[in-house]
């Protein structure tokens, strides 16, 4: 019984989720409280959210019950400058233009229980979710391949039990075995179909789903009484493929989920006050079907083999700096900022139309305000200036493409202690 209301609630957590995240595919942080401080929370833990960022944490924030909602609204777009009136053939250019990708607003909830079985266990569970690559080009002009709708849509959710365990006076380390689940669609790529190993799985399939696992494991503890530090890895998650899309990602649909590092340090030195410092390594580089380029790939190997064309992405390393600032006992403010740098290079920006993920800068404002002994409100206002990547249409000489996006987003959620 438990095991099927689980998944229900996972299946649920993601069906509103489809819009392009904000370090790559990836949240800039987890939970309101975390993402109100520029994402940060691997060394200071404060939630039952907090495994997706560091399972450790789940052993410092006692019995509690999360459950958020954030709004989420990103505003992508590509440009075109340049044509050639007599294209050659084996060419692809585009319609010169400004070109937006519809659907602005999203729902992305997150939830999370923990429970201190012990003076020095608990045991928890995370369910938090990611939007991404997602874009809906209208058919202006034929649509952005001259096959009508474009875009691509990618959803996942992520379902982590944890364990923790408090070994010694503030120092936990944590486990989670991490269930993932993934859908995608992707419409309007007709046009590379000479260039696919089998042109019927490429696009206009529908929606497709997998599941997959790994792990996360973490520490977290106290170095001196006004600082703390903490360290977690999670494994690439291996999925099921994209049956329906063979013809399109490279080594025939896989489409697993990239590992991540997280280290920071959480310092308390000024009264009531944490200032948090933490850096995050993204390896997007190591999946195939992200991480292969277009070319030479599109002319050596078909879309879907071993070395098929992917997105071209880069690994990303993102830092972030948070702040907390404990007014009185029933309200708290927070603030943060991140900067990364965005994985897309410039030669990469045909395919990566469909998946314009080239945010870098973070900015972030939160709160908590305790409503009871037992519950608390927290809420958090981020923003994420535009950025510009501009390259060649490797297909069309002499034409260029400029990807475009800014985000808006807000995050509340309730606490409830236990």
């Amino acid at each position: 019984m438990f095991q099927r209301h689980l998944l229900a609630f996972g299946l649920l957590a993601i069906t509103p989720v489809s819009a392009l995240a904000t370090n790559g595919y990836f949240q800039h942080g987890y939970g309101t409280i975390s993402a109100g401080m520029g994402g940060t929370g691997t060394a200071f833990s404060q939630d039952s959210i907090a495994a997706a960022t560091n399972p450790a944490g789940m052993a410092f924030v006692g019995s509690r019950l999360d459950g958020g909602l954030e709004v989420f609204s990103p505003r992508r777009e590509y440009s075109v400058e340049g044509s050639n009136p007599t294209p050659p053939a084996g060419t692809l250019y585009l319609q010169p233009g400004t070109y937006e990708s519809h659907r602005n607003g999203f729902l992305i909830p997150h939830f999370g229980y923990n429970r201190q079985v012990s003076d020095t266990v608990a045991l928890g569970l995370t369910i938090y979710a990611n939007g991404g690559m997602n874009t809906e080009y209208p058919d202006t002009n034929g649509g952005p391949f001259y096959d009508g709708h474009t875009g691509v849509n990618l959803e996942q959710v992520f379902i982590a039990p944890t364990w923790s365990w408090k070994f010694a006076d503030n120092q936990a380390i944590g486990f989670s075995p991490v269930i993932a689940y993934q859908r995608f669609e992707a419409k309007g790529l007709g046009n590379f179909a000479a260039f696919s190993s089998d042109p019927t799985a490429l696009t206009d399939r529908g929606v497709d789903d997998a599941w997959g696992y790994g792990f996360q494991i973490g520490w977290q503890g106290e170095l001196t009484d006004t600082l703390r530090a903490g360290a977690s890895w999670r494994s690439i998650l291996e999925m099921d493929t994209f049956d329906k899309y063979k013809g399109l990602f490279a080594e025939q649909g896989a489409f697993d989920i990239p590992q991540l590092f997280n280290a920071g340090i959480a310092w308390s030195g000024l009264k009531n006050q944490w200032w948090l410092l933490e850096v995050q390594h993204l390896r997007f580089d190591e999946i195939n079907s992200v991480g292969n380029p277009l070319l030479p790939n599109l002319m050596t190997a078909p879309l879907g083999d071993e070395n098929g064309a992917g997105f071209g992405w880069d690994a990303s390393t993102v830092v972030k700096l948070g702040w907390q600032w404990q007014q009185n006992e029933a309200q708290a403010w927070r603030a943060g900022a991140s900067y990364g740098k965005q994985p897309i290079p410039d030669s990469e920006v045909l395919f990566n139309i469909l998946a314009p993920g080239v945010q870098e800068w973070h900015f972030t404002a939160g709160f908590t305000r305790q409503v009871s002994t037992q519950l608390d409100l927290s809420g958090t206002l981020f923003y994420s200036p535009p950025k510009h990547v501009k390259g060649p249409n490797p297909l069309g000489p002499g034409q260029e493409i400029e990807l475009t996006m800014y985000q808006l987003g807000a995050m509340a959620s309730l606490g409830w202690s236990f």
